[in-house]
């Protein structure tokens, strides 16, 4: 009996747990099945969008691209709901098929318990039963006996019933299991019809560009001569900033040790040039930033990443690898741009024709290039989400936030920092 006890606890409690995986796996999985779906819904907007102006073909082949790796990774996604479901199915169905055993077993013990039971029907039978004893004790036992098979009886008939009402909702489950794996199913034939869609246009797009090789390498070359330029005045702005918080805060000590009577060290006064000499409240800002690396917001509201971070293959030509010090995010034209964190406008500047916000967080600094408005004026707190200008719109008509983050001057991947949305 308590083996049997045991075994039924056991198999309670993997049947429990199982649940609790399952229901975690297909909420994880879900929640990335909308982003995942906001996220084409945002490309296919801009795609549309792009399309009623004059046409822009390298940025309509950019914004495929991310189309096509989005539906993708929705069909991988789907696939993974489907083996979750399938798994949990199989689960269900071995304790179905177990339960379905053991109503059998109850059912026939409980049927012979019955058939018991009516032989001996009669009250007078059993009260017979229990003056045919030969001792007041054995009378007792007999009563005992009487009222614990009673009690069995019952308990037989009560398990019958819980196990018949599990097993009528574990059917119920199975039933909506199927359907639902049935639904993403036909989600997967529909998402991989319109890949293979997108394919066949991305490939005429291609085509286009073919007949047109010179034109469009030229603005490829112009765009990474652009690029590095940009770059450069970049990381100049943030070297001088450095260069000068460092000469104020060496200044400061110097002040403070003559105000004191105080010699002067070496330490004191050598300040590094390629880093921050942080104080205990920019350290506390800076420790802030880190701990929430993965879990920024995005500098815009809407838009997609179309350009990565880092030395990658051209989105257009495999062949050619570009390089790019932050991430280039293709948003609504006229989109608020904000602050991903708090911190304080280091400078504003005029960088490859467009405005560049500079807001450092400690050792920290986020870079909102190219943007047509600001908001905001150099020594401002800002707080997180903060609106700080806005994206302007290139000659081509696309509006294109570069964001990029550094430690000091060293480029981290923004992509790393921001939250998956």
């Amino acid at each position: 009996m308590q083996r049997i006890l045991f075994l039924f606890i056991l198999f309670f409690s993997f049947t429990h747990i199982h649940a609790q995986d399952y229901e975690a796996q297909q909420q994880k999985l879900e929640q990335r099945k909308a982003q995942i779906l906001k996220e084409i819904s945002e490309v296919r907007s801009l795609l549309n969008s792009e399309k009623k102006k004059e046409r822009n073909i390298l940025n309509e082949i950019t914004a495929q691209n991310k189309k096509i790796k989005l539906t993708t990774e929705l069909i991988s996604n789907s696939q993974k709901q489907s083996k979750v479901i399938s798994n949990d199915i199989y689960v269900n169905t071995l304790a179905t098929n177990k339960l379905n055993r053991e109503l059998k077993i109850l059912k026939e013990d409980y049927a012979k318990t019955i058939v018991k039971t009516y032989k001996s029907r009669s009250e007078q039978s059993r009260i017979l039963f229990v003056l045919s004893s030969n001792s007041f004790l054995q009378a007792y036992k007999r009563m005992q006996y009487m009222k614990q098979y009673a009690k069995f009886r019952k308990t037989q008939g009560d398990e019958i019933r819980e196990k018949t009402e599990k097993l009528i909702e574990l059917n119920n489950k199975l039933e909506i299991q199927k359907k639902k794996q049935q639904a993403i199913i036909a989600e997967q034939e529909t998402n991989r019809k319109s890949l293979e869609e997108d394919r066949k246009e991305q490939n005429v797009l291609m085509g286009l560009v073919k007949k047109d090789q010179k034109k469009y390498n030229d603005q490829i070359r112009k765009k990474q001569e652009e690029t590095k330029k940009i770059d450069r005045e970049i990381k100049a702005v943030i070297q001088k900033a450095i260069e000068e918080a460092n000469r104020k805060a060496r200044e400061k000590a110097e002040r403070e040790a003559k105000a004191k009577g105080q010699a002067v060290s070496k330490s004191t006064t050598s300040t590094s040039s390629s880093k921050f000499e942080l104080t205990p409240e920019e350290k506390t800002l800076a420790n802030s930033f880190r701990a929430n690396q993965g879990r920024l917001p995005w500098p815009v509201e809407k838009g997609y990443i179309s350009l990565k971070y880092g030395d990658q293959p051209h989105p257009v030509h495999a062949s050619l690898t570009i390089h790019n010090s932050g991430v280039e995010i293709t948003t609504e034209k006229g989109a608020s741009v904000r602050s991903v964190f708090e911190g304080e406008v280091m400078n504003i500047q005029i960088i490859g024709g467009t405005r560049a916000v500079f807001v450092r967080h400690g050792e920290y600094i986020t870079v909102y290039q190219n943007l047509s408005s600001v908001s905001v004026s150099k020594g401002q707190k800002v707080s997180t989400k903060q609106i700080i200008g806005t994206v302007a719109t290139n000659t081509e008509g696309v509006a294109i936030l570069k964001f990029v983050l550094t430690q000091n001057s060293t480029y981290n991947n923004p992509q790393s920092w921001l939250s998956g949305r």
